[in-house]
């Protein structure tokens, strides 16, 4: 089932919208009626009362007309012309506005589904909604990423709603099947970003992501243990990136060169002064030494494979190269005159 994010406020809340119109206007028709009472004739004729009026109102607007109180007076026939037959029809649509707010729902969400089917393409498949998987989506749309380019696939029904509250559009269901990814449009797909919480869970998802694909779309696989990273390769993943590893580098890191932790989380914090960034070498680049650009180069990608500037290969730029150099990520700040 496909999940897009919310464009409506609560039910609780449109009910409760409701149900105010509703009284608001059943006392407002008592209030009308009450003041012109005199011009009505119960079959007591003992006139109006309050309560007689609360009853008209309601006996009313709600279409049931029992006929043993009614308008007499040209006045109080007017109002009923003008205001009460006005008002039975507004009421009706009130009390069954819960009904066309479903079905209109439901028409809505029809057409979003159609229109999406048609065009998404070259979109991101997030498989797992944990930490991984938010983190991957959050350095999606900071590198520029659309909302609308992002599929997250979670089987959590509190982890979808998460994803759709945070504007995503999410499929329910597991990863590890093929109508789920089928569903998903994998073949039309750009990456598949695998962040489950099992080594084993992600094994699965890669052979099937490779068997439907082809090996056409760039996997992208995060492992818990490394001694799991080799078979995430052999089942199709090209990246695999090992958190415990990585976390225990990091904490190395942080006892022998404290300094070093600083660094390496300003630049994957967004915002703080530091970011990685890759583009593309521009002509008049071509032929010069990445080491005198203005931006400050760390490596090159060429043909897929990254060449640090140690390298020999690296002293100068080629054609199709890709820069990956270290951007300035501070937020721009005005200054007032």
């Amino acid at each position: 089932m496909i999940h897009f994010p919310a464009q409506r406020r609560s039910p609780l809340s449109a009910l409760s919208l409701r149900l105010a119109a509703a009284v608001a206007l059943v006392f407002a028709t008592v209030a009308v009626v009450y003041l012109d009472r005199d011009g009505y004739r119960d079959v007591n004729e003992d006139g109006l009362t309050l309560l007689d009026s609360f009853y008209y109102a309601v006996v009313t607007l709600s279409t049931t007309g029992y006929g043993d109180i009614t308008p007499v007076s040209h006045s109080a026939r007017l109002v009923n012309v003008l205001y009460i037959a006005p008002a039975r029809v507004i009421f009706l649509i009130i009390l069954v506005g819960t009904t066309l707010e479903v079905l209109t729902d439901q028409y809505r969400t029809g057409r979003r589904l159609t229109r999406w089917r048609k065009t998404v393409k070259d979109h991101v498949i997030i498989c797992g909604y944990g930490t991984k998987g938010r983190s991957a989506v959050s350095a999606l749309l900071e590198n520029g990423l659309d909302k609308s380019r992002i599929l997250v696939v979670e089987r959590s029904s509190t982890a979808l709603r998460q994803a759709t509250a945070a504007g995503l559009v999410a499929i329910e269901g597991s990863a590890t099947r093929s109508a789920t990814l089928n569903e998903a449009h994998v073949k039309n797909a750009k990456a598949v970003i695998i962040a489950t919480d099992s080594d084993d869970a992600s094994v699965l998802v890669a052979l099937t992501v490779r068997q439907l694909t082809a090996g056409q779309v760039r996997i992208i696989a995060a492992a818990r243990e490394a001694e799991n990273a080799p078979l995430l390769k052999q089942s199709g993943a090209h990246h695999v990136i090992v958190s415990s590893a990585t976390a225990g580098r990091l904490l190395g890191l942080s006892t022998s060169a404290p300094p070093l932790i600083d660094v390496v989380e300003d630049l994957l914090t967004p915002g703080q002064g530091m970011a990685l960034a890759m583009r593309s070498a521009e002509r008049n680049e071509v032929g010069s030494s990445p080491r005198e650009l203005d931006c400050l180069v760390i490596a090159l990608v060429r043909r897929g494979r990254v060449i640090t500037l140690t390298d020999p290969a690296g002293a100068e730029i080629e054609t199709g190269d890709m820069l990956v150099y270290v951007r300035d990520d501070r937020p721009q700040s005005t200054t007032v005159a």
